[in-house]
């Protein structure tokens, strides 16, 4: 997994409940890369994980929860890191219909090795968009985080609805629409 996720993790923790939090999640002993991310580095899916779980352990907070809350700090994050991405469309719809068509291709330049999670769209108008979602790290609460925050970007209220989903989570369709 790349750098970049676990040292946005990091800045949101810290953001959200102050730099004792980080101190207090990251256990070394634990973790694969002994707590030292860089933005550039990959790592082990298992140290987000652990991380992960350490701060739901502190916070009480489930982990669904703290994913949804990643995603949608994350996606604030690449509005600004990567606002060309953002800029290129006028709606959020138009945003995730090109996650796979153009954004992980872009990514894929940039990080040939990132593992990306797939994105599907199966049909999309101006106020819907359904689409399923594919990781083997089942991280879908992630990326409805992602998508929640992507809407705001956008000044759009939307709806976000599971329609369903695999046993284990790997694979989830998701219909998006606008509340306005």
């Amino acid at each position: 997994m790349k750098g970049i996720v676990f040292t946005e993790l990091m800045e949101m923790v810290e953001s959200q409940f102050g730099i004792e939090m980080v101190d207090r999640i990251i256990q070394p002993q634990e973790l694969v890369s002994k707590g030292v991310f860089t933005s550039v580095g990959t790592y082990p899916f298992s140290d987000l994980v652990s991380i992960l779980g350490h701060l739901s352990q502190a916070t009480g907070a489930g982990i669904p929860e703290l994913e949804k809350a990643f995603g949608q700090y994350l996606a604030g994050r690449f509005s600004k890191l990567y606002l060309p991405f953002f800029q290129r469309v006028n709606s959020v719809f138009e945003l995730l219909n090109e996650v796979d068509s153009y954004i992980h291709i872009e990514v894929k330049k940039l990080y040939p090795d990132a593992e990306l999670p797939q994105f599907d769209t199966i049909k999309m108008d101006s106020a819907h968009i359904e689409m399923i979602y594919r990781s083997q790290r089942k991280m879908f609460p992630f990326a409805e985080g992602l998508i929640d925050a992507s809407a705001t970007y956008y000044q759009q209220k939307v709806k976000i609805k599971v329609l369903e989903w695999n046993h284990d989570g790997a694979e989830v369709r998701f219909l998006v629409e606008s509340l306005g």
